[in-house]
Protein backbone atom coordinates (compact mmCIF):
# COMPACT_ATOMS: atom_id res chain seq x y z
CA UNK A 1 0.00 0.00 0.00
CA UNK A 2 1.14 3.54 -0.71
CA UNK A 3 2.76 5.20 2.34
CA UNK A 4 0.55 8.28 2.18
CA UNK A 5 -2.65 6.27 1.91
CA UNK A 6 -1.47 4.02 4.73
CA UNK A 7 -0.86 7.09 6.93
CA UNK A 8 -4.37 8.33 6.13
CA UNK A 9 -5.86 4.99 7.11
CA UNK A 10 -3.82 4.49 10.30
CA UNK A 11 -3.85 8.01 11.81
CA UNK A 12 -6.05 8.27 14.89
CA UNK A 13 -7.16 11.05 17.20
CA UNK A 14 -5.12 10.74 20.38
CA UNK A 15 -6.60 11.61 23.77
CA UNK A 16 -3.70 10.88 26.10
CA UNK A 17 -0.29 12.52 25.74
CA UNK A 18 3.01 12.44 27.57
CA UNK A 19 4.03 15.84 28.98
CA UNK A 20 7.36 15.97 27.05
CA UNK A 21 7.56 18.65 24.38
CA UNK A 22 8.16 17.23 20.89
CA UNK A 23 11.48 18.14 19.30
CA UNK A 24 11.38 21.56 17.66
CA UNK A 25 12.65 19.99 14.41
CA UNK A 26 9.60 17.69 14.39
CA UNK A 27 7.23 20.59 15.05
CA UNK A 28 8.87 22.55 12.23
CA UNK A 29 8.36 19.61 9.84
CA UNK A 30 4.72 19.30 10.87
CA UNK A 31 4.17 23.02 10.36
CA UNK A 32 5.92 22.90 6.96
CA UNK A 33 3.56 20.11 5.89
CA UNK A 34 0.62 22.26 7.00
CA UNK A 35 1.84 25.17 4.90
CA UNK A 36 1.81 22.93 1.82
CA UNK A 37 -1.90 22.12 2.11
CA UNK A 38 -4.01 22.68 -0.96
CA UNK A 39 -5.69 26.10 -0.97
CA UNK A 40 -8.15 28.03 -3.08
CA UNK A 41 -6.61 29.98 -5.96
CA UNK A 42 -3.17 29.65 -4.37
CA UNK A 43 -3.99 32.41 -1.87
CA UNK A 44 -2.45 30.59 1.10
CA UNK A 45 -5.03 32.28 3.35
CA UNK A 46 -4.37 30.26 6.50
CA UNK A 47 -1.72 30.81 9.15
CA UNK A 48 -0.41 28.69 12.02
CA UNK A 49 0.24 29.94 15.53
CA UNK A 50 2.70 27.48 17.12
CA UNK A 51 2.28 27.53 20.91
CA UNK A 52 5.03 25.84 22.89
CA UNK A 53 4.94 28.30 25.81
CA UNK A 54 3.41 26.34 28.71
CA UNK A 55 1.72 29.35 30.32
CA UNK A 56 -0.02 30.38 27.09
CA UNK A 57 -0.92 26.75 26.34
CA UNK A 58 -2.55 26.45 29.76
CA UNK A 59 -4.46 29.75 29.32
CA UNK A 60 -5.76 28.53 25.95
CA UNK A 61 -6.78 25.23 27.52
CA UNK A 62 -8.65 26.98 30.34
CA UNK A 63 -10.53 29.23 27.92
CA UNK A 64 -11.29 26.28 25.64
CA UNK A 65 -12.65 24.37 28.66
CA UNK A 66 -14.82 27.35 29.62
CA UNK A 67 -16.20 27.78 26.08
CA UNK A 68 -16.87 24.06 25.83
CA UNK A 69 -18.69 23.98 29.16
CA UNK A 70 -16.38 21.30 30.56
CA UNK A 71 -15.89 20.83 34.31
CA UNK A 72 -13.09 22.53 36.24
CA UNK A 73 -9.84 20.59 35.95
CA UNK A 74 -10.65 19.08 32.54
CA UNK A 75 -7.92 19.70 29.96
CA UNK A 76 -9.57 19.76 26.53
CA UNK A 77 -6.05 19.42 25.04
CA UNK A 78 -5.61 16.02 26.74
CA UNK A 79 -2.23 16.97 28.18
CA UNK A 80 -0.61 17.61 24.79
CA UNK A 81 2.30 20.02 25.28
CA UNK A 82 2.25 21.69 21.82
CA UNK A 83 -0.70 23.47 20.22
CA UNK A 84 -0.70 24.43 16.56
CA UNK A 85 -3.59 26.84 16.00
CA UNK A 86 -4.82 27.32 12.47
CA UNK A 87 -6.47 30.61 11.61
CA UNK A 88 -8.01 31.70 8.31
CA UNK A 89 -7.99 35.12 6.72
CA UNK A 90 -11.59 36.35 6.99
CA UNK A 91 -11.28 38.13 3.64
CA UNK A 92 -10.46 34.88 1.84
CA UNK A 93 -13.65 33.20 0.55
CA UNK A 94 -12.08 29.73 0.85
CA UNK A 95 -10.35 30.39 4.18
CA UNK A 96 -12.33 27.90 6.28
CA UNK A 97 -11.78 25.14 3.73
CA UNK A 98 -8.12 26.02 3.30
CA UNK A 99 -7.61 26.03 7.07
CA UNK A 100 -9.32 22.64 7.34
CA UNK A 101 -6.89 21.22 4.80
CA UNK A 102 -3.99 22.67 6.81
CA UNK A 103 -5.36 20.89 9.88
CA UNK A 104 -5.49 17.60 7.97
CA UNK A 105 -1.89 17.98 6.81
CA UNK A 106 -0.72 18.82 10.34
CA UNK A 107 -2.33 15.69 11.79
CA UNK A 108 -0.99 13.43 9.03
CA UNK A 109 2.51 14.87 9.38
CA UNK A 110 2.47 14.35 13.16
CA UNK A 111 1.42 10.73 12.60
CA UNK A 112 4.15 10.22 9.97
CA UNK A 113 6.73 11.39 12.56
CA UNK A 114 5.44 9.01 15.23
CA UNK A 115 3.61 11.68 17.22
CA UNK A 116 -0.03 11.85 18.17
CA UNK A 117 -2.49 14.64 17.48
CA UNK A 118 -6.15 15.56 17.65
CA UNK A 119 -8.24 18.39 16.23
CA UNK A 120 -9.74 20.44 19.06
CA UNK A 121 -12.49 22.90 18.18
CA UNK A 122 -13.50 26.26 19.70
CA UNK A 123 -10.62 28.24 18.15
CA UNK A 124 -13.24 30.39 16.42
CA UNK A 125 -14.74 31.46 19.74
CA UNK A 126 -11.31 31.98 21.34
CA UNK A 127 -10.05 34.29 18.62
CA UNK A 128 -13.21 36.39 18.72
CA UNK A 129 -12.11 37.51 22.20
CA UNK A 130 -10.20 40.79 22.49
CA UNK A 131 -7.27 39.27 24.42
CA UNK A 132 -6.55 36.78 21.64
CA UNK A 133 -6.98 39.37 18.91
CA UNK A 134 -4.40 41.35 20.90
CA UNK A 135 -2.14 38.29 21.10
CA UNK A 136 -2.11 38.13 17.31
CA UNK A 137 -1.29 41.84 17.10
CA UNK A 138 1.49 41.38 19.66
CA UNK A 139 2.94 38.64 17.43
CA UNK A 140 2.83 40.95 14.41
CA UNK A 141 -0.19 39.30 12.79
CA UNK A 142 -2.29 41.90 10.99
CA UNK A 143 -5.75 41.57 9.49
CA UNK A 144 -8.92 39.79 10.53
CA UNK A 145 -8.59 36.10 11.36
CA UNK A 146 -11.00 33.31 12.19
CA UNK A 147 -9.91 30.38 14.33
CA UNK A 148 -10.27 27.06 12.50
CA UNK A 149 -8.90 24.61 15.03
CA UNK A 150 -6.17 23.53 17.42
CA UNK A 151 -3.96 20.67 16.33
CA UNK A 152 -2.58 19.51 19.65
CA UNK A 153 0.58 17.46 19.29
CA UNK A 154 2.71 15.28 21.52
CA UNK A 155 4.01 11.82 22.21
CA UNK A 156 1.27 9.24 22.65
CA UNK A 157 0.86 8.00 26.22
CA UNK A 158 -0.28 4.40 25.70
CA UNK A 159 -1.59 2.75 22.57
CA UNK A 160 -3.32 4.48 19.68
CA UNK A 161 -7.00 3.50 19.47
CA UNK A 162 -8.20 1.01 16.89
CA UNK A 163 -10.20 2.39 13.97
CA UNK A 164 -13.96 2.27 14.10
CA UNK A 165 -15.48 0.18 11.30
CA UNK A 166 -16.30 2.27 8.25
CA UNK A 167 -20.04 2.70 7.75
CA UNK A 168 -21.57 1.34 4.57
CA UNK A 169 -23.60 3.46 2.20
CA UNK A 170 -21.26 6.45 2.06
CA UNK A 171 -20.15 6.17 -1.57
CA UNK A 172 -22.39 6.69 -4.56
CA UNK A 173 -21.01 6.01 -8.02
CA UNK A 174 -22.32 7.88 -11.06
CA UNK A 175 -20.81 5.79 -13.87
Amino acid sequence: MNDIIQAMETRRSIRQFKPDMPRKEDLQQIIEAGLYAANGRGRQGAIILAVTNRELRDRLSALNREIGGFPEGKDPFYGAPAVLIVLADKSCPTGIYDGSLVMGNLMLAAHALGLGSIWIHRAKEEFQRPEYKQLLKDLGVEGEWEGIGHCVVGSIDGEAPQPAPRRDGRVFWAE
